[in-house]
């Protein structure tokens, strides 16, 4: 593996990362209602809890 693509996997990870901490973010902001609605935070804690996370970011 090159350094570049080391630093692409990197740069990818944290993006991803980020794009789920904003989502989560703007879900937390919704009002309870609609969090319930739309089954939130079960299914997010259903989706994330038996996934194997390869970056260190999560």
């Amino acid at each position: 593996m090159s350094i570049m693509t080391a630093l692409s996997r990197f740069a990818a990870d944290y993006r991803a990362a980020r794009a789920r901490q904003e989502t989560e973010r703007s879900i937390r902001s919704l009002p309870v209602e609609i969090q319930k609605d739309i089954g939130w935070p079960e299914a997010y804690r259903h989706n994330t809890v038996n996934k194997v996370v390869t970056g260190g970011w999560c």
